[in-house]
Order: C-alpha cells, then structure tokens, then sequence
C-alpha cells in the first residue's frame, strides 16, 4: 500500500492483530468499544478497506462460510506486513502533530463577516452543545471505566474529552470578551463594508 494507512485501515489491523475475524464481526467491535468516535466509519467503507488492505497483502482471507441465506462472511487475518505497517503508521500518529483543518478554526478565522452580538448568540449556542457532548462522553468513559476497561483503552475518549473542555473553555471566554466589549471589530472595514447598504445607481440622462 504505497500511500498512508488511513485512520479506518489501522482500525482494521489493530482488531485483526487481535484475532481472525470477519468484517461484520469488526463493525460490532468498533461500537463496543467506541471507536467509531475517533474514526469516521460507515458499513461501506469498512468492506472497502477490507478490501484495499487485503489487495496490499497486510491482511488475508483464511475461510469463507455461510449460515443459511445469509450472505457469506469471509474471515481475515492480518499478516506480517500488516502488523509492521500498522505499528509504523501508529508511530508517526503519536510522534508528529497532523495539520487537520478543523472547520470551527475556519469559522473563527473569518468572525468578523458578522456582526459581533450575532456571533456572541452563535457561539452561545455552541457552548450548549459542547456542555451535551462533553456530558455524553464523560459518562460514557465513566461507565467503560467502571465495567474494569483498562485505561489505556480509554486514552482516545480521555483527549477527546480534554479537547471538549479546552474548546468549551475558549468558547466561553471569546463569549466573554464580545459581551464586556473587550474582543471588538466593530470598526473593521470588511464589517462596515458588509453590512453597509449600496447606494441605489441611478442612471444620468439628459433631457430628451
């Protein structure tokens, strides 16, 4: 596989280096173990991906059975290959911080398209959500925690849930600072000229 293992494909081998299985046997595991909070997947894709890692050789098929009119289930082991490949693309992960572009970074970037109560109104209603999903996750660990998950399995929800904070945190203080007047760009020509009105044209012509 010449380019990166993407997040889903280094999913696929670290179940794998677990034991054989099948692909629907991977998509009840991701929900188990809630990592399908940190890697975008959907049904489709992880068949794809099954299907690239097995093309590569990081993966092999050992047996296909049926059950009744079921559709057959194949189940795969990771190979050699696969098991150095996913330790080598785990590696540069936790090493070297990734430009990822998150969209809220390009809603900050451009704030001052808008008038600044409307922005403190929008980023109020940000923090409702943030406190939810914060709550949500925060319980959900608790609960894996409780049932004896060693932590180490956690440590992904343990930085999401230190990123909501952190965000919620930021989120709040630029709340703040609109409200009191101390964050301001009320005087910035690209807001003056956004929410100024054009002059109607009217068109000279001489008396006819």
């Amino acid at each position: 596989m010449s380019r990166p293992l993407t997040p889903l494909a280094l999913t696929v081998l670290r179940m794998l280096c677990d034991r054989p299985m099948h692909p629907y046997e991977m998509q009840q595991r991701i929900r188990d173990h809630a990592y399908d909070q940190a890697v975008k997947i959907t049904h489709g894709s992880l068949y794809h991906s099954v299907e690239r890692l097995a093309a590569a050789g990081l993966i092999e098929p050992l047996e296909t059975s049926r059950e009744g009119r079921r559709p057959e289930r194949t189940i795969y082991a990771v190979t050699a290959a696969g098991r150095d490949a996913a330790q080598m693309r785990l590696a540069e992960l936790l090493r070297h911080p990734a430009a990822e572009f998150p969209l809220f970074g390009t809603g900050l970037a451009f704030v001052n398209l808008l008038p600044e109560d409307e922005v403190a109104r929008l980023l109020r209603g940000r923090t409702v959500a943030l406190e939810a999903a914060l709550a949500g996750h925060q319980t959900a660990h608790d609960s894996l925690r409780k049932q004896g998950l060693d932590r180490y399995k956690l440590l992904d929800q343990e930085w999401l849930i230190a990123r909501l904070r952190a965000e919620l945190e930021f989120v709040r203080g630029v709340v703040d600072d609109l409200e009191s007047g101390r964050l301001t760009w009320k005087d910035d020509e690209v807001q003056i000229r956004c929410h100024s009105r054009p002059r109607p044209r009217h068109d000279d012509k001489g008396d006819s």
